[in-house]
């Protein structure tokens, strides 16, 4: 089975749409034949290859001449759903695009009429906002037929921040048609300002996807990029679009998951970083053992020469993924560092396991790792050795010393 993959990480829109699935290959003129059985207004329609923060992704623009009568005049007349709904019925489009298109611009009539408290066929948009949306939505299910039949999904949809102005005036991003089409969407932003999903994306996405999650198990066949108008510093502006194959038999599914699957002793971790050069040094102490009863796995710091040629220490902080909020807060909370620097990171770690052995002194744990079976290491529990030492008034080196012997005793 065909899959299409939708990654909205810079949110979606009619355009971006449409420009991934052009930069995916299909045809230009034939799209743009099939758009003229649209009987309405004047419209032009063209593309072209871009960049957005060094990526090269497929612009897709439609123009309303000026001159149009659609346009004409400062009333700028409006256009509701039931005469959209009739301009896609009697084209001659195929049966399935005139379905998909209709239901997409249902589902938006749906979510403005709740919004505004009007019946759907009473749902009017603004002409040229309609122009756009009419290509758009017609333009993605006409190109979308051609890879059927194929199981569409997504990735989380970046909704952007901020606040976006509208015709009913300034609202919070996402806006309100926005808000209510992502019902049970996963959804997040990042730190661009500004309206990133569009209620036309937002439709597409509600009529078109039939679940959300990580990128599945499939086989990469061809890959699009569609520009969005702006081209951001904080990252490239574009949706990808990724056609692969499901891996169908067992055969494959087994021997994929074998290439992807952690090996022994493997584990995903996270690395969170942070150069101080403006702290009390005894306060590291104090994190560290802070830092490790929150489940950080490990702490350290690292002398490093800063800005200003300040000598400082560079913090780091392994843990599991699932700790970054709380050891984030805690870093924050404890050091004097304004902002911290994060990367997931692959860790191979030996097996280890625990045994108690007897000296004269008392018991002690001894730690033995191993790979494979075969023993790589041993080492006597620190905190063990310290205590004893104490009690018995004798060095530290020699209860340590008598734990090795001990555990050699045993286990040869």
């Amino acid at each position: 089975m065909r899959i299409v993959y939708l990654e909205p990480f810079s949110g979606i829109s009619g355009d971006m749409m449409l420009g991934a699935l052009l930069d995916l290959g299909l045809d230009f003129e034939q799209l743009e034949g099939q758009l003229r059985l649209l009987e309405f207004g004047g419209f032009d329609i063209s593309r072209q290859k871009c960049s957005r923060a060094g990526i090269q992704a497929t612009r897709f623009v439609v123009t309303v001449p000026e001159s149009d009568s659609l346009t004409h005049g400062a009333g700028h007349e409006h256009r509701s759903f039931r005469q959209i709904r009739e301009i896609i019925s009697s084209s001659g489009l195929s049966a399935w695009v005139k379905e998909k298109s209709i239901e997409a611009f249902c589902r938006l009539a749906e979510a403005e009429g709740k919004i505004h408290d009007k019946p759907t066929d009473e749902v009017h948009f603004h002409e040229v906002g309609a122009v756009d949306s009419i290509i758009d939505i017609v333009g993605t299910m006409i190109c979308m037929e051609r890879l059927a039949p194929a199981t569409v999904l997504s990735s989380p949809v970046n909704l952007g921040q901020g606040t976006v102005e509208c015709r009913h005036g300034t609202y919070p991003v996402p806006g309100p048609a926005t808000q209510e089409l992502l019902k049970e969407v996963p959804t997040y932003s990042n730190s661009v300002a500004g309206e990133l999903t569009t209620p036309t994306g937002a439709a597409l996405l509600a009529t078109l996807v039939d679940r959300y999650g990580p990128r599945p198990l499939m086989k990469i066949q061809s890959t699009g990029y569609g520009a969005g108008a702006r081209d951001f510093k904080a990252g490239a502006n574009v949706l990808r679009v990724t056609i692969g194959e499901e891996v169908e038999t067992r055969e494959e599914a087994e021997e994929a998951m074998r290439l992807i699957a952690p090996k022994p002793g493997e584990e995903e971790v996270l690395v969170i970083e942070s150069a101080i050069d403006d702290m009390n040094p005894q306060i590291f102490g104090y994190f560290q053992e802070r830092a490790l009863k929150e489940g950080a796995l490990d702490v350290y710091v690292t002398p490093v020469q800063m800005k200003k040629n300040r000598p400082g220490f560079q913090l780091t902080v392994v843990c599991a993924p699932s700790s970054l909020d709380s050891l984030a807060r805690l870093i924050f909370a404890e050091t004097t560092t304004i902002g911290i620097r994060f990367s997931l990171a692959q860790r191979r770690t030996l097996r280890r396991e625990y045994r108690q052995v007897q000296t004269e002194y008392g018991t002690v744990t001894v730690k033995i790792s191993s790979l494979d079976g075969q023993r790589m290491n041993f080492v006597p529990e620190y905190e063990d050795c310290r205590r004893l030492a104490e009690e018995r008034g004798v060095a530290l080196k020699e209860v340590q010393a008598a734990a090795t012997r001990a555990y050699l005793e045993v286990a040869g």
